[in-house]
């Protein structure tokens, strides 16, 4: 039998070894470093796993992935959302369509999302090995075919003939040394999808308001992004930061994560819509209070904020504004700018910009252009997604490529 070893038993890994038919001759082992397997997926979407996206137009699906074009232009052809939809189905898990595109088991439980993919891999008599960490790969070659000697942290080894890298990302340079020694080129690794620190200030008063679309920008760049924003204790989130934080992450991780962003409360009005806005307010509402007369469809409290520092007082009325006043009342509606002091990631759903250069790895089998018989999937790759599903769907479609692949 020929040996295949899955390093990784998050989704790639689990995914790949899940496509991997018994009956082909091969035999599949999946090593983890933890005790526990697709902890990715149970916690991902607060628990009900976003599988992947309904958006089905490949170039446009590509855009959605601040880094990994290159790549995702043919392996998401070979393993599209639609049939990761269709695969789920043919084992009876359902997936339901959000109205913002998020793609989610219809028992809203990333669970059913574990448990088919595991119930695949026993069937396709995968075996699993827990609290395997892989300390370096030794390469042979017998009789002109690649051989691999995988030396563990608790120096066992394991000999393999073919190995799938799925690992997932790794947060420092460091300790991706064993998969260099290999051969490949390491990207620099830094976060990607986090959300901004603003500490000490007094937005964060108003944790738990949520607007539902807004457009954030970073200072002094070209970087804009539209979606909800939710205010926290320690700042701000919501897809509109975190689709933000991916696509520049090199350059905030380059500012040391000290930066302004404007934030554009109203979405995509401009200064004339909001001019022309604020004079038909005062034509036709001159004598109600501009405090407690929200016209923009704003959450309450951020309007009593937003009026506040505008000094707008509860007596005043909009036909009484002065002009001074709705400068203001115009700035913080559409650039209202705050400083960014540091970021703050969650550990189970960390994402990370960087890993394996994707020009060393063909998008066609994920085979290493360098190592025959060495594959790459996942978040390994210098490869990430914005919020949305996405990056999982880069676990299944190189998982499955890959496990196409070694078969």
């Amino acid at each position: 039998m020929t040996k295949i070893a899955i390093i990784g038993a998050g989704a790639a890994g689990c995914f790949a070894a899940a496509n991997i038919a018994y009956n082909s001759g091969l035999e599949v082992a999946v090593f983890e470093k933890t005790g526990k397997v697709l902890q990715k997926v149970k916690v991902s979407g607060g628990g009900r796993c976003n599988v992947t996206h309904n958006c089905f137009d490949i170039p446009e699906l590509v855009t959605r992935y601040p880094r990994g074009k290159q790549l995702l232009r043919k392996s998401l052809y070979r393993f599209s959302p639609q049939h990761t939809i269709d695969w789920f189905l043919q084992r009876g898990v359902t997936l339901k369509t959000e109205d913002d595109g998020r793609m989610f088991p219809a028992t809203d439980e990333s669970q059913t999302i574990i448990d088919c993919i595991w119930q695949e891999m026993m069937r396709q008599k995968v075996q699993v090995f827990y609290h395997k960490s892989v300390k370096s790969i030794e390469r042979q070659t017998i009789e002109g075919s690649p051989r691999f000697i995988i030396h563990f942290a608790d120096t066992s080894v394991h000999a393999a003939d073919k190995i799938l890298l799925a690992t997932g990302a790794f947060p420092k340079a460091e300790q991706y040394k064993w998969i260099e020694q290999l051969g490949h080129t390491i990207e620099t690794p830094v976060p990607s999808l986090f959300t901004f620190n603003i500490p000490k200030h007094p937005v964060t008063e108003l944790m738990g308001v949520s607007v539902p679309e807004v457009t954030i920008k970073i200072a002094g760049t070209k970087t804009a992004q539209q979606g909800a924003l939710l205010i926290t204790h320690w700042g701000m989130s919501g897809p509109a930061v975190l689709k933000t934080s991916a696509i520049a992450a090199r350059e905030l991780a380059a500012c040391k994560y000290e930066f302004k962003v404007l934030i554009n409360w109203l979405n995509n009005i401009t200064d004339n819509d909001l001019k022309d806005a604020l004079l038909q307010q005062r034509r036709e509402h001159g004598k109600q209070f501009v405090f407690h007369k929200n016209p923009f469809g704003l959450p309450r409290r951020l309007w009593e904020y937003l009026m506040e520092r505008c000094s707008i007082t509860e007596l005043m009325r909009w036909g009484d504004m002065p002009a001074t006043a709705q400068n203001k009342l115009t700035e913080h509606l559409l650039r209202d700018t705050y400083n960014v002091s540091g970021k703050t990631t969650f550990k189970e759903e960390f994402v990370t910009c960087g890993g394996v250069r994707v020009s060393e790895v063909d998008p066609q089998t994920m085979e290493s252009r360098k190592v025959p018989g060495l594959y790459f999937a996942g978040e390994l790759l210098d490869v990430d997604g914005i919020t949305g599903g996405y990056n999982f769907q880069h676990a299944w479609s190189s998982g499955y490529i890959a496990a196409a692949s070694m078969v």
